[in-house]
């Protein structure tokens, strides 16, 4: 049975899923913050006319920001348990590459660019990606168990 661990117990998988979940909250809350997101005051709910810039570099917008929240508050529950951990990085890493693949292929100034992204928000989507399947494979290729 896949049960919950302890912080003393947690598996490799299990860190990762925590550590890349608190830093998804982390950039989720940044990006509400003025100064730390530049352009704050034209922070847009969606949509490419967004102006605001994590850290001065990546375009986000409410509902950007919001989905990093999600994001982050997943991987911290998904961390819970080995399986969830796994399912985590992996299906996350997978959906980062995809979201890669998409801001490449639609135009900045597209209706479609909804999330917002930029060049900026494309590589480092795609270094997440590659990061996160990683971490996934990686950390759940042997599978530890505990013995009472």
């Amino acid at each position: 049975m896949d049960t919950p661990r302890t912080s003393a117990a947690r598996s490799p998988v299990q860190l990762a899923a925590l550590v890349v979940g608190v830093l998804f909250l982390l950039v989720g809350v940044l990006g509400f913050i003025p100064g730390i997101t530049t352009g704050y005051d034209d922070l847009q709910f969606a949509g490419h006319h967004s102006d605001a810039h994590l850290l001065g570099v990546f375009q986000v917008s409410i509902l950007h920001n919001i989905v990093h929240l999600l994001f982050g508050i997943a991987g911290v529950l998904l961390a819970r348990t080995w399986s969830g951990a796994r399912n985590f990085l992996v299906g996350g890493g997978v959906i980062y590459l995809l979201l890669w693949i998409y801001g490449l292929l639609v135009g900045h100034d597209s209706p479609a660019n909804f999330v917002p992204l930029n060049n900026a928000d494309n590589w480092l989507h795609l270094g997440l990606g590659i990061v996160m399947v990683a971490l996934g494979l990686a950390l759940s290729r042997r599978r530890v168990t505990a013995h009472h």
